[in-house]
């Protein structure tokens, strides 16, 4: 009782209908709602939703690249060769127009050249140092104890009973080949289970902030 009285005291009523922490709790509850039925609230406050991200987005680009890198450059510094940016910029909406889709064309293959180029770097950067890494010694040594050659040998078989079940250019006939495979399938079944697992446990972590937002800042419930 106590603590309803002080929810509806006027002191925290006031505090509840401060536009900030109203449109916030409402916002909550209407996103959430999609859990129980679809309805035209849940889709009010998606849209807005996507508007306010596009705004943001429009904003951070021109506050942490295009003034930055671009303007400021220009405009204070005096490399007016920069302007050059700006038509070049605008051939991207030749697209829409049939004299002039030629030239969006050639940005747009420019473009996907140097994204192509970006990711295979970022993809041999990541994932080449994996495989060398996956080359461990198996056997103890000098620096190498025997429960790191016990973990290295038990990572050698998972790894090559993974790479057996995505080997489809060769039957897979023998016991050895059909048993490996089987392993390595149910092994990545344990991977993904993980992975979902702590996906699961992320999306919990965001409803438990939101459900403490309403009844901590909003409400003032629990202190």
């Amino acid at each position: 009782m106590n603590s309803l009285q002080s929810v509806f005291s006027e002191a925290n009523l006031l505090h509840m209908v401060v536009p900030a922490h109203l449109f916030a709790a409402v916002g909550i509850v209407a996103i959430f709602s999609l859990v129980f039925k679809e309805n035209k609230l849940f889709r009010l406050f998606e849209h807005i939703f996507l508007g306010l991200a596009a705004g943001y987005t429009l904003q951070t680009n021109w506050t942490d690249v295009l003034r930055p890198q671009w303007w400021d450059p220009m405009w204070s510094q005096g490399q007016w060769w920069w302007v050059i940016i700006a038509p070049i910029s605008l051939m991207f909406y030749g697209i829409y127009t049939r004299n002039f889709a030629w030239q969006a064309r050639l940005l747009f293959g420019f473009l996907f050249g140097m994204v192509t180029g970006t990711v295979f770097q970022a993809f041999s950067s990541q994932y080449l140092p994996q495989v060398s890494a996956s080359f461990k010694p198996i056997l103890p040594s000098a620096t190498v104890t025997w429960p790191q050659a016990i973990d290295n040998v038990i990572f050698l078989v998972i790894m090559l009973c993974v790479a057996t079940y995505f080997f489809f250019a060769f039957e897979q006939r023998s016991r050895l080949a059909k048993g490996a495979s089987t392993a390595g399938r149910r092994l990545l079944m344990i991977a993904f289970g993980a992975i979902f697992g702590s996906t699961i446990m992320t999306r919990e972590a965001l409803l438990i902030d939101r459900i403490y937002y309403l009844l901590h800042d909003w409400m003032r419930l629990v202190k």
